[in-house]
Parts: C-alpha cells; sequence; structure tokens
C-alpha cells in the first residue's frame, strides 16, 4: 500500500514544492523553464562568484533553503531522489554567467547521477568560456571499509555551503574557495539512524524494520544502512553511533580526539518529532563533553531530510577559529538557524532556584503514631496510582490525550520521593497543604493545580473544616478500599457540591 501524501500529483510534486518556497519567499526568483531557484538580487553579485548546488528533491530544506547572501547563488532541483537535468544545471550557470559573476563553483553531494549531470553541465559551460569548478562532498561515516563510489553525501554538504558562501561573501576567488572548501570537507562526517524508512510519494516504503531494530548507517534516499540494532535507549543510541564515528578502525572516521574542537549538527531526517530531536540533541552534547570533545556551536534542526523518516543524523566538523569565523559569518538564507556566536562548552546552563518562603513550624510533632499511619496510608495511595497507570490512561483517552495515569504516576513518585526525606506532619491540615504543594511543583496537568484551590483554606481556617469527616476513613486501612477514597482526595477530586466527606472518584469495587 502507498503511503497518502498531501500533493496534488506525484509527477507534480517537486515543481510545486519549490514553488511553494519561491512564493513565499521575496528573495527568490525562479529560472523560467527550468526547476531552478536563484537569488532575486542576482544582479548585484557581479564581480562575485557564484555558488550553485542542488541534487534531488526530497531533501527540504535542502537545497532552496540555503539561498541567501552568505550561502548559496542558486539551487537546481530534480525530481524526488532524482539528480536534476544537465539542461537546467547549464542553464543556472549561464544565469549567474549573464548577471556578472566571475566564476562558478558546483557544490555537489556524491552521488553518482549527481557527479554524473552536474560534472557534463561543467563541461558544456567550460567549453562556452565560463569558468566553473566543481567539488564532491563525501561526508558519510558509516562505511568501516572504503567503498568505490566513496562516501556518500549527507548533511554535512551544508556546512560546505556555509562555508564557501561565506568566502564568497567576503570577496574570495574562485580557486581559492574550491581548494578551502574541499580541505574543510575532509575533517567532517555524519552518520545517520532511523526508526523506519521513508516513501517516496506514489510507492511503498524503501525497507521494513522489525519494531524492536534501528537501522544505523542509512542514506538520505532511503537506502538501507550498514547494520540493523536493537532498539535502545536515545544515550545509548547517540553512544554508539558517536563511538562509530570516531573510531580510527573506521576508514570513514572522524579524527575526534579529547580537546578537539567540533561543530556538531543534530539533523531531522524528516519524521522524527521535535522532543526527540531535544533529547538527541542534549544526549550528543553530553557524550561528547564526557569524551573530553568542545563544542564550539551547535546546530539542531532539519537541515537535510529524508522526506518523513522518522531517524537523525549527526555531523562533526572538526574547526579552528578563522573557521569558526565562517560559520558564524552572517547569512541571509532562510533555513540557516539563528545560532549564538559562542562555546557551547564551557557555559554555564543552570540557574539557582529562588529560595523557599520559610515555612510555619508544625503545630504537631512529626514522627508520632499519627505520622507513622499516615506514611502507611500514603504509600498505599502510591502504590495503587502507579498500579492503576495504564487503566487510568486507557480511561482518559477515551475522553482526552490518555496521560491521567502517566500524570497521577508521577504524583505518586513525587510523594514517595518526599516520604523518604523525612517524616510527614501529623496535622491534618499541614499534611495536605505540604502535598498540595508538591503536587503543584510535581504533578502538572490539570489535577496537578487542583489541589491548590484548597490549601490557603487547610492553612489559615482555624477549627474543624467542612472536609475533615473525608479524613475519618482513611485513619484505617481496612477501611481504604486499595486507596484510591484518599487518592481522590489527595488529588483534589473531592466533590464541592455533596455533602461533606463525600469524596466523588474511581473507586475501586474489589
Amino acid at each position: 500500500m502507498t503511503s497518502k501524501k498531501l500533493v496534488n500529483s506525484v509527477a507534480g510534486c517537486a515543481d510545486d514544492a519549490l514553488a511553494g518556497l519561491v512564493t513565499c519567499n521575496p528573495n527568490l526568483q525562479l529560472l523560467q523553464g527550468h526547476r531552478v531557484a536563484l537569488r532575486s538580487d542576482l544582479d548585484s553579485l557581479k564581480g562575485q562568484v557564484a555558488l550553485l548546488s542542488g541534487g534531488g528533491s526530497g531533501h527540504e530544506p535542502a537545497h532552496a533553503g540555503f539561498i541567501g547572501k552568505g550561502m548559496l547563488t542558486g539551487v537546481i532541483a530534480g525530481a524526488v531522489f532524482t539528480s536534476p537535468a544537465v539542461g537546467s544545471i547549464l542553464a543556472a550557470i549561464r544565469a549567474v554567467a549573464q548577471a556578472g559573476t566571475v566564476g562558478t563553483l558546483l557544490i555537489v553531494k556524491n552521488y553518482t547521477g549527481d557527479r554524473l549531470n552536474f560534472g557534463l553541465a561543467r563541461e558544456q559551460a567550460r567549453a562556452e568560456g565560463i569558468p566553473v569548478e566543481m567539488v564532491v562532498i563525501g561526508d558519510d561515516s558509516a562505511f568501516t571499509v572504503l567503498k568505490k563510489a566513496g562516501r556518500r553525501g549527507l548533511c554535512g554538504t551544508v556546512l560546505i555551503h556555509k562555508v564557501a558562501g561565506a568566502l564568497a561573501e567576503a570577496g574570495a576567488g574562485l580557486e581559492e574557495i574550491t581548494d578551502r572548501v574541499s580541505e574543510v570537507a575532509k575533517a567532517m562526517g555524519t552518520l545517520g539512524v532511523s526508526l523506519s524508512s521513508c516513501s517516496v510519494p506514489g510507492s511503498k516504503p524503501t525497507f521494513e524494520l522489525s519494531a524492536d531494530e534501528v537501522e544505523l548507517g542509512l542514506g538520505i534516499h532511503g537506502e538501507a544502512g550498514v547494520h540493523r540494532i536493537k532498539m535502545a535507549t536515545a544515550d545509548e543510541i547517540v553512544a554508539l553511533m558517536l563511538d562509530h564515528m570516531t573510531s580510527s578502525s573506521n576508514v570513514s572516521h572522524v579524527p575526534v580526539r579529547s580537546g578537539s574542537s567540533v561543530v556538531l549538527m543534530v539533523n531531522n531526517l524528516g519524521g522524527l518529532s521535535f522532543l526527540e530531536l531535544g533529547i538527541i540533541a542534549d544526549a550528543a552534547v553530553r557524550s561528547l563533553e564526557g569524551r573530553g570533545v568542545k563544542i564550539a556551536r551547535a546546530l539542531v534542526g532539519t537541515f537535510m531530510s529524508a522526506l518523513d523518516m522518522p531517524g537523525i543524523s549527526l555531523t562533526l566538523l572538526l574547526v579552528d577559529e578563522p573557521l569558526l569565523k565562517l560559520i558564524d559569518a552572517e547569512t541571509t538564507a532562510l533555513a540557516w538557524p539563528n545560532v549564538a556566536k559562542v562555546s557551547v562548552t564551557g557555559r554555564k546552563r543552570c540557574r539557582a532556584a529562588p529560595a523557599k518562603p520559610l515555612e510555619a513550624p508544625d503545630s504537631t510533632a512529626a514522627g508520632g503514631a499519627a505520622s507513622k499511619q499516615m506514611v502507611l496510608v500514603l504509600e498505599r495511595v502510591c502504590a495503587t496510582l502507579l498500579g492503576l497507570e495504564e487503566r487510568l490512561n486507557a480511561l482518559d483517552r477515551a475522553a482526552g490525550d490518555g496521560d491521567c495515569g502517566t500524570t497521577h504516576s508521577c504524583a505518586a513518585r513525587a510523594i514517595q520521593g518526599w516520604l523518604k526525606e523525612g517524616p510527614p506532619p501529623a496535622s491534618p491540615a499541614q499534611l495536605l497543604s505540604k502535598l498540595a504543594l508538591l503536587l503543584l511543583e510535581k504533578m502538572g496537568g490539570s489535577s496537578g493545580a487542583r489541589p491548590s484551590r484548597s490549601r490557603p483554606r487547610l492553612t489559615f481556617q482555624p477549627g474543624p473544616l467542612p472536609w475533615m469527616p473525608a479524613w475519618r476513613p482513611c485513619r484505617s486501612m481496612e477501611r481504604l478500599p486499595q486507596g484510591i477514597g484518599l487518592c481522590w482526595i489527595l488529588c483534589g477530586q473531592q466533590d464541592r457540591s455533596s455533602k461533606p466527606g463525600r469524596a466523588q472518584g474511581l473507586i475501586s469495587k474489589s
């Protein structure tokens, strides 16, 4: 069965996607008759080197998202995962040459079709007297043994766009830019991992994975990787990726060692959630810093995708201060992130929490018989909530987002941790007040806010309170059905419209 895609037609999806980008960006123009996007201020580039790149569509925002001052001059796009036509590449070269540029550098990912088509266009342009050079980027660190075709071009190509763009903007010549980016490309590596394949519009997924498998070292066209590994935690997968990328036994490794300074790119391959992307980024930073590697810059986002592939790639680029200045140079490219020009490693990442106000002394000594009884009650409540996590989630899915059990389990774990810190107050009012504050801080969701509504009344109103009868059943473990009655009192679910002492909620009948 083919996957569902929001397209007008399979045949026209690449044209429509590029047209949409240009329509919404006044800084871009289409080249009539070709799937080519160019800077709209092309005529202002007289005397500069032009930078052209491209390849198959489906890698958005690459490459058209990186057109702009300080990055690419233009992009030639093919159909999905298909190299662009020689005629369109040549038309783009002619267009930038006629605008008065002093030469053109073609930045090409290392795939056979791209090398052939861009190479043929280069030769034809040279025959017309246009100075053109080409650099082929291969930053894949997946293969431990050198392949005949060389290393595949992956997300690291975007960093080459940035370096070349900064050099061109500074007025560097064609030969200088070509030589410089060729050297930079040698100090770079990328490795991808995915939870499943992508699907080309009109086609089925390119490969299948079991529910407990992850594909390591795959390309950006849905091609299979070098290993299939068992599903693991984000920390474990990131550590495995970095081990593979930096191992000296790997012919395509990046020579990163303790003391090295790197630019880190955490790239979403298209279908990963932002939540997962943040977890991966944190794991990568911690793992690298744990190895003594200094992270000069960290770029996190979607830079070069593989349609809807739920995976990520990590790119490491060894940098020094001159190279870092090129990375930091200004650009108007839409897809380049607004990265702080300071080192990630070495900065303070946490601010001390504000001091809590002093609490009123407990009028009843903690640790007495009543306090010990409450420990037993609360432990029973917590165990019950934890045991009902999936059941509550299932009930919540019928009317909400299915996290009620998870939220209450968080509350239970918070209470368990609080009980380990010392005996609770024996006074019911002070106990519930402290629990309300604890749940406000730790529980989250609408359930976490409910206890706070009763806290002022518990704290400041002296004498017998209307909810006190509800407390009496909880004084006896035999009269507390699986701890659920108190669960709902503690979580603020008392029905205020009912008689005092009537707690409404999920009461176990067993």
